[in-house]
């Protein structure tokens, strides 16, 4: 039987408030609620309707299967927010975290896009994130997921520089050469960090399709969807990967969402058609005490990538965040203040500025369409990407008249 890995990334990002270019230079608070409270209202609307009934059913299914195992990660301005507005979501995490079947991984602290830009800002974001999961879970992660699972070459041996046993990212075909995605991978690092690669399709299946009724596939029913798994072997890892809201945000509770998870776990556990497992357990097994490079892990293949790759749109790349002159602009602007901000030793510009590096904001100024156009307007809380970068560049004015 196939192992299955589940992984689910739960991040929030804070939205800008909509600041008049005449307020520049008036002591504004970017983004802390002003009227409409849109992050305290988005928060709380998603807890409802995603992350309570969604952990209060993970809760019941880890301590009715003990064998059922599961992985999240978590941003730092999640976790903040979490706890200023939904304290219900920490403790619920906490509690599953204590069950011992549930994984913490790492990540940036403000989900950005720091590995692509600074390997300082990278390596402090990581630290950040660290203490702050230790603080509120009791753990340390030993493995890292990158901001939308972007990895190269480069990133690899930044994650294993920080002593990471393995991380998380996205299987692309064109790196792949048509090479199983079910398989174990290791990077093209000193050390040969190991991999697990997500299995897009079957991700997918659940994160995007399960409510489209013009999918061949509808409606997708449990049994349908582990009689796919059986093509898999005992040697298979497969991956599932995705977003946490895809329960009862993307996908409603109305569409049946929950009863096919709740199904999916019960049949899996019930008929041994899969084996849960974490990415620790399976990283640990290329890990040998005193040795720097195992046997094991040198008889694995390379997974080479040499240019970015991460897990949105079709495409598979950067281009959600990185194609257009609005992203390129204010990416090139809030990194080149890196020295003259922290040079302020002023808390508040440098936490301002951190949350401007969220990548959530550069996905609002994406002008791509064709396939991944709806997906991209449906996540941004602004009418354009022009109004998406408008309000970007005031702010983004605003932090830098409060450095000189």
């Amino acid at each position: 039987m196939p192992k299955v890995c589940l992984y689910f990334e739960l991040h929030q990002p804070y939205r800008l408030e909509d600041i008049n270019i005449f307020d520049i230079g008036n002591k504004l608070d970017y983004f802390e609620d002003r009227g409409d409270e849109i992050n305290r209202v988005v928060f709380q609307k998603v807890t409802n309707k995603s992350y309570v009934p969604m952990l209060n059913l993970l809760k019941k299914l880890v301590y009715e299967y003990p064998d059922f195992k599961f992985t999240f990660s978590a941003s730092g301005i999640f976790l903040e927010q979490a706890l200023r507005y939904s304290p219900i979501v920490i403790d619920l995490l906490k509690s599953l975290v204590k069950s011992g079947q549930v994984e913490v991984l790492a990540e940036t602290y403000h989900h950005s896009l720091a590995a692509l830009y600074s390997k300082s800002e990278f390596e402090i974001q990581i630290k950040e994130h660290e203490e702050l999961v230790k603080e509120i879970f009791g753990v340390v992660p030993k493995v890292f997921r990158n901001t939308e699972l972007i990895y190269s070459n480069d990133i690899a041996q930044l994650v294993e520089d920080q002593g990471y046993i393995g991380t998380l990212t996205e299987a692309v075909d064109r790196y792949l050469d048509n090479r199983s995605r079910t398989q174990m991978f290791v990077g093209k690092t000193k050390n040969k960090l190991p991999l697990m690669l997500k299995h897009a399709q079957l991700s997918d299946d659940v994160a995007f399709r399960f409510s489209d009724k013009s999918w061949k596939m509808y409606p997708l029913m449990v049994e349908k969807y582990l009689d796919w798994f059986r093509s898999y072997g005992e040697n298979d890892y497969i991956n599932l990967f995705m977003d946490f809201e895809t329960f009862g945000e993307h996908q409603w509770k109305d569409t049946g969402i929950f009863e096919f998870f709740l199904e999916f776990v019960k049949q899996s556990s019930e008929n041994d058609s899969t084996e849960f497992v974490t990415p620790t357990e399976v990283f640990q097994k290329y890990q040998k005490p005193f040795l720097k490079l195992s046997l094991d892990r040198d008889s694995l293949p390379v997974y080479d990538v040499p240019e970015p790759i991460s897990w949105a749109d079709v495409d598979r790349d950067l281009t959600a965040w990185r194609d257009n002159d609005f992203q390129y602009d204010t990416l090139r602007l809030i990194y080149d203040l890196e020295k003259d901000v922290l040079d302020t030793k002023n808390q508040e510009i440098i936490r301002d500025w951190r949350r401007l590096q969220t990548s959530d904001h550069f996905y609002y100024m994406c002008t791509k369409w064709f396939e991944d156009g709806d997906v991209h307007a449906y996540f941004s809380p602004y009418k354009s990407p022009y109004e998406a970068y408008t309000r970007y560049s005031i702010v983004l004015a605003d932090l830098r008249e409060r450095m000189i």
